[in-house]
């Protein structure tokens, strides 16, 4: 794990979390394009808050559909574009791979997560990820960083559910509630 000095990070996957999943026989799915992209509610206020509190807001997201060929970089870049209008987020990190390109970036993995917290100093001991999927429960616990659980009521036959999360929550609200609850240290929660 990677500690430092810097600034606490709340890393938060998008589709799901942030926005609305489209969930196609039990599996989740990205917008197909910025006219479908709709924020879930009180995701608004709940980025807000945890700005307020001091945390540094990281989107990780893996978009496979780009290495698939049915999604393009420039489409979700522009779901990106207007994602930065609605929260004050810090950074958005992409992983435009799948599983066959054996990246470092792609979650389960913690490259993203890892790669910002280098890039922008942020202490992982204090930081916290929130994602609707067992990917980035397993990418928070690689990391380091508290792993919280959005239930997501996907079809467990597609989707596992994951284990080793902190906590699990209804929404992102609930999971900024919790985050602001905890008493972080420089050695992590208590």
């Amino acid at each position: 794990m990677r500690a430092g000095p810097g600034r606490p990070a709340v890393f938060l996957d998008r589709d799901g979390v942030l926005n609305e999943a489209f969930v196609r026989y039990g599996v989740p799915t990205p917008p197909g394009d910025v006219s479908e992209f709709r924020l879930l509610p009180g995701v608004q206020d709940a980025c807000a808050a945890l700005k307020k509190s001091g945390f540094a807001l990281i989107v990780v997201t893996n978009q496979p559909d780009i290495a698939r060929g049915t999604q393009t970089r420039a489409e979700v870049d522009r779901i990106h574009d207007r994602l930065r209008g609605l929260l004050p987020v810090d950074e958005i990190c992409v992983c435009p791979h799948d599983d066959a390109d054996d990246c470092s970036c792609r979650k389960p993995r913690p490259g993203m997560l890892l790669d910002a917290a280098d890039r922008l100093g942020l202490d992982l001991a204090r930081s916290a990820s929130v994602g609707d999927r067992w990917r980035d429960v397993e990418a928070a616990n690689r990391a380091g960083v508290a792993a919280i659980y959005v239930k997501s009521g996907y079809n467990v036959t597609f989707e596992p559910e994951p284990t080793g999360a902190h906590v699990a929550v209804a929404d992102l609200p609930e999971a900024a509630a919790w985050i602001r609850g905890q008493e972080w240290t420089a050695g992590g929660m208590r």
